[in-house]
């Protein structure tokens, strides 16, 4: 009785959520673990100014997140010039990719079909291959449909199950700051060098923050050059040195706002929605079925003001509750 004959609010989220998507071309994204029925299943968070919009898959590969940001139970698939390129990228071999080929072209053939040809014509493929074949073929149908608005640019982090589907990817700076606040030296002067470097780091976010507010071509380009000499210095700390290189190579992603300056650096819009499942995660721990699961989330985006303001109410009354039980057992 509970879950059922809701089909009009959910008509209602699905219409607010590809209003949403129409409305803003960048979405944040994350996902977090969470239980249905006993197993293991991931929420999905796609998150604009707009609205905020939940949903629970038993995976979280590229295939999952194409279902979230079509909103579809099922995909289509297509081989076209893209998925060749996209095949190239996810390191299929080339003999199978030959084998691909003899697909139909531009035609939207359907998730069944797809998987009996791939056991039939490629029955030996691995699975890890089989699952790049499919994501290529996917992604490349979802850029070619016109029924359902396309996001073009994805704030997240750096989890490969986000990569390639969107023609732009803006990584989150805070997580990046997380590898580096990690590091626990133990020798004096790697602390000094781990200090000084962190210090570094945060002086150029908020110059790149503070670049946001008013951008402009040379200051994008001394910005650019900064970066270039930050994440190209070595410290002499093995493990320090390592992190910079990695992030030199997150380059493109992590300057994005240069290019567009109306996103946030951070992922936190996508990070305080996942706060919802994981709150009720906690309070009732799993969900008997999907169905249940999707009436147990909610489905709009509240301002930051509100959530401040409910979290403030929750903590007065956490302080009223102890202090009352504090005094019952004083009276006992």
């Amino acid at each position: 009785m509970l879950i059922k004959g809701h089909e009009l609010f959910h008509q209602e989220a699905s219409a607010s959520y590809q209003a949403s998507l129409e409305a803003c071309p960048w979405q944040h994204i994350d996902d977090t673990g969470t239980r249905v029925n006993g197993d293991n299943h991931y929420c999905h968070l796609v998150d604009s100014p707009l609205a905020t919009h939940y949903r629970t898959l038993p995976s979280k590969s590229r295939l999952s997140v194409l279902k979230v940001l079509l909103n579809q139970e099922s995909l289509i698939f297509r081989l076209n010039d893209e998925t060749l390129e996209l095949l190239q990228k996810l390191k299929v071999a080339q003999k199978s990719i030959q084998v691909i080929k003899t697909l139909p072209r531009e035609q939207d053939l359907e998730q069944a079909f797809i998987q009996d040809w791939l056991n039939s014509h490629l029955p030996n493929l691995k699975h890890s291959q089989q699952q790049a074949v499919l994501s290529s073929l996917a992604i490349a149908a979802y850029h070619a449909q016109t029924t359902f608005p396309i996001v073009e640019l994805l704030i997240c982090d750096n989890a490969p199950q986000f990569k390639l589907i969107t023609s732009e990817l803006a990584l989150c700076w805070v997580h990046e700051g997380r590898h580096y606040k990690k590091l626990e030296p133990t020798i004096p002067y790697h602390q000094r060098l781990h200090k000084q470097f962190l210090r570094s780091f945060w002086s150029f976010y908020h110059r790149l923050n503070a670049y946001r507010q008013q951008p402009n071509e040379e200051e994008a380009a001394l910005l650019e050059h900064q970066f270039e000499r930050l994440f190209s210095i070595q410290t002499g700390y093995d493990a320090l040195d390592k992190l910079i290189a990695r992030t030199y190579c997150r380059k493109t992603q992590l300057l994005m706002a240069l290019r567009h300056p109306e996103i946030e650096l951070h992922n936190n819009p996508a990070e305080l929605g996942v706060r919802h499942r994981v709150r009720k995660r906690k309070i009732s721990f799993t969900h008997e079925s999907l169905m249940g699961f999707r009436l147990g989330i909610p489905s709009c985006h509240f301002s930051p003001l509100l959530e401040n303001l409910a979290s403030i109410f929750t903590n007065i009354l956490l302080i009223v509750f102890r202090a009352s039980r504090r005094f019952c057992r004083f009276l006992t």
